[in-house]
């Protein structure tokens, strides 16, 4: 409890001056510096996005707009007996990637491994052979049969030790076995790189989201933070997720700061909220750095019990439901039967359809250059996205996302 106040008070001073949004280093100066990881002293900014590979259909390789962002994420491989697998039609993606890298040569494509769902972590991770295995396969895979393709490795592991989906296999010793997976692979990956004479990079997407399966959660008890970022190249900070079929009452997917009307207890309202969830990081040995900001191109719903005080905000639901991406939300701003609102504390737009009881979280181009400005601000390495082919036809979700980190 004493750990509690004193880094809740080092945030709300934080979150009480202008420094909270324009930078997150009046919260995190209480971190040691023993504890921050030394980043190369020049770093090109990430301008991230991930593309679903189960979507190639309807949004092919050919369409993802390279020349407006730095990294691609493929998503995803998953796990099967201790071994990196593929979807069916991955192979022809893979080699439209080559080619569209052949197109783009300054964009780098790593492979995301995991997603929510993916089972056999726990297991691959257990030991060293397993390790071994693992990631042996994983590179024979993705750097030798498909080479070309991929210029790194992206885990995303959900969850370590709890609060993943509850029919996959966890272990307590998830969290520290996870740093080593993420060492094997860096170690394995660098050999590679001098074999091919290249860099190859190893990130991971890790959450913030305090409301998982198991209840309350804390991404420290899952991930030895500190160490992890001394191993990537940078994590993809997931700043999305705050408020899901997890939560107890209708509320944002990814609020900028806390809100005072949120009924969500303590210690997990500070934490739940994009500047809070960084300065978590930051507090953990994290460098702001290594932090690349996630953004969400996508809703979530909630058909509450009653409309109460706030248009369906902060209610008790009776179902959730799934809300496509931007391209789909945009269109019922001219609906008269949604109402837009505003929260100026979560920086967040909402809809509520009254006669329905349908109330719908999501960002849009304003919300979205808010956290673009706050990561750069913040000194973070940059912003990335879930997912590409959520934007609209213009891409103003991803430009107003990469405006603040301007290619040259």
């Amino acid at each position: 409890m004493l750990r509690f106040r004193r880094m809740r008070a080092l945030l709300l001073a934080c979150l009480a001056s202008a420094a909270c949004l324009v930078g997150a280093d009046t919260a995190v100066a209480a971190a040691p510096a023993t504890a921050l990881a030394t980043a190369p002293t020049e770093q090109r900014p990430v301008i991230g996005a991930y593309y679903a590979g189960w979507n190639s259909e309807a949004y092919p390789v050919s369409q993802i707009p390279a020349d407006q962002i730095t990294h691609l994420f493929y998503a995803f491989s998953t796990i099967d007996q201790g071994k990196c697998t593929i979807l069916p039609n991955a192979a022809q993606d893979f080699a439209d990637l080559a080619e569209l890298k052949r197109e783009h040569p300054q964009l780098r494509t790593l492979i995301s491994i995991g997603g929510w769902g993916t089972a056999g972590f726990s297991d691959a991770a257990l030991t060293a052979a397993s390790r071994q295995t693992f990631v042996s396969s994983c590179l024979d895979m993705f750097f030798s049969t498909y080479r070309g393709s991929f210029d790194g490795v992206d885990l995303d592991w959900e969850f370590p030790v709890y609060g993943g989906p509850t029919e996959i296999t966890d272990r307590p010793e998830d969290r520290r076995n996870m740093t080593l997976l993420a060492q094997e692979f860096r170690t394995e990956i660098d050999k590679r790189g001098q074999e091919d004479g290249k860099r190859y990079e190893v990130t991971a997407a890790l959450p913030t989201g305090r409301l998982q399966t198991d209840g309350a959660y804390d991404p420290a008890k899952s991930f030895e933070l500190g160490k992890l970022a001394k191993i990537l190249d940078f994590i993809n900070l997931m700043t999305y997720d705050m408020g899901t079929g997890f939560s107890p009452v209708s509320t944002f997917n990814a609020p900028m700061g806390p809100v005072s009307a949120d009924p969500t207890a303590q210690p997990d309202k500070t934490w739940n909220n994009v500047t809070g969830a960084v300065a978590y990081y930051r507090l953990h040995g994290v460098p702001a750095n290594r932090l690349v900001l996630g953004t969400p191109f996508y809703g979530r719903g909630f058909v509450v019990n009653e409309e109460g005080d706030n248009h369906g905000l902060y209610q008790p639901y009776e179902s959730t439901f799934w809300v496509s991406g931007w391209r789909s939300i945009e269109p019922l701003l001219d609906d008269p039967a949604w109402q837009r609102y505003w929260n100026p504390q979560a920086q967040s737009p909402w809809l509520y359809n009254a006669a329905e009881r349908r109330f719908v979280s999501y960002e849009d181009p304003t919300s979205i250059a808010i956290r673009a400005r706050y990561a750069k601000q913040s000194g973070l390495l940059g912003t990335f996205m879930w997912e590409l082919s959520d934007d609209d036809a213009e891409h103003s979700m991803l430009t107003a996302m990469s405006a603040p980190f301007q290619l040259k």
